[in-house]
């Protein structure tokens, strides 16, 4: 197979790898189609290696057609399937556990299921799970909020009932928001975050920023509110209140979807599967896709990300 590997000096390179060897309970996948992550930027950078079991390079998520599969998986060869993996998505073949792979929804492409597995799963582990639940009438906070992930934590919010205050960088970024039912929209580059969240103490925070007013923000939240950190884009060095934290029984969570076990991620899976598939299926929840490249245009397609040119996923095509 041919795969966009990372050389020595961290170079893509697009070359001849060995086919990988599929385990009695994984699913072999040709893949037609792979999203582009902030953390694969991290991967190129050198700051943030694939799992120990998974290929060494970028990917981590993917759509094709099933290969070869476990009689027991549900799957057949030629079937249309989307994947979550720790790694090694930019390649022609991947393999995955079984449980970490499921259909595209009906009336989806190979690049719209490209982009759901890892921002969908990361957006319902922290909005369902970490945050125990968001609920009708709830607050929530959410920063880079043009992104994959900011775009799909909108949606979902607002599909539990939730109001929605979303940062953004830029004018048109705020309108695109505001049309996948943001409720307030702040460009910080033009206004200050904080009055609007003292007037609006949110519940829940989704924060891959970090950055420097981090501190002062947290301190906004409701009494019992949950700030989860799913990366630190603005380097992670801020200054928090521990008072306030015990006053107010505030919750900081840290989490990441990567390193978590293959259990764990199959059960994330399954709710995609079982909940959210069908709402893709009615366009009643969409992945905006921003940019579409060949594979071997990928140093073009980390560019849109690195630049924060992106509004939604930028995908990768075989």
């Amino acid at each position: 197979m041919k795969a966009m590997i990372l050389d020595e000096k961290l170079n893509f390179l697009w070359t001849d790898m060995p086919d990988p060897v599929r385990k009695a309970d994984e699913v072999l996948i040709r893949v037609k189609a792979a999203a582009v992550n902030r953390a694969d930027l991290m991967q190129k950078d050198g700051k943030y290696a694939s799992p120990p079991d998974w290929p060494q390079w970028c990917g981590l998520e993917a759509a094709g057609e099933v290969v070869e599969a476990p009689e027991d998986s549900g799957f057949k060869p030629g079937d249309a399937v989307c994947a979550l993996l720790g790694g090694g998505g930019y390649s022609e073949l991947v393999t995955v556990p079984a449980g970490m792979v499921i259909p595209v929804p009906e009336g989806l492409s190979f690049v719209e299921a490209a982009t759901l597995p890892e921002v969908w799963c990361t957006v319902y582990l922290n909005l369902q799970f970490e945050a125990g639940g968001v609920k009708a009438g709830d607050v929530f906070y959410i920063q880079a909020a043009a992104s994959g992930v900011g775009l799909a934590a909108i949606q979902l919010a607002k599909l539990y009932g939730a109001k929605v205050i979303a940062s953004v960088g830029s004018a048109e970024k705020a309108e695109i928001v505001k049309k996948f039912g943001a409720d307030i929209v702040v460009n910080y580059k033009e206004e200050d975050i904080l009055p609007v969240l003292t007037k609006n103490p949110p519940d829940i925070a989704l924060d891959c920023i970090a950055g420097a007013k981090m501190g002062d923000c947290f301190k906004q939240m409701k009494f019992g509110g949950r700030w989860i950190m799913i990366a630190s884009m603005a380097g992670g060095v801020t200054e928090i209140d521990l008072e306030t934290v015990w006053r107010k029984r505030l919750k900081l969570i840290g989490s990441t979807l990567r390193s978590r076990t293959s259990e764990e991620k199959s059960r994330i899976m399954a709710a995609l599967k079982n909940e959210l598939s069908p709402l893709f299926s009615q366009k009643k929840l969409i992945s905006n896709i921003h940019a579409v490249f060949p594979i071997q245009e990928v140093e073009a397609a980390h560019g849109v990300l690195r630049r924060s040119e992106n509004v939604g996923k930028v995908v990768l095509t075989f």
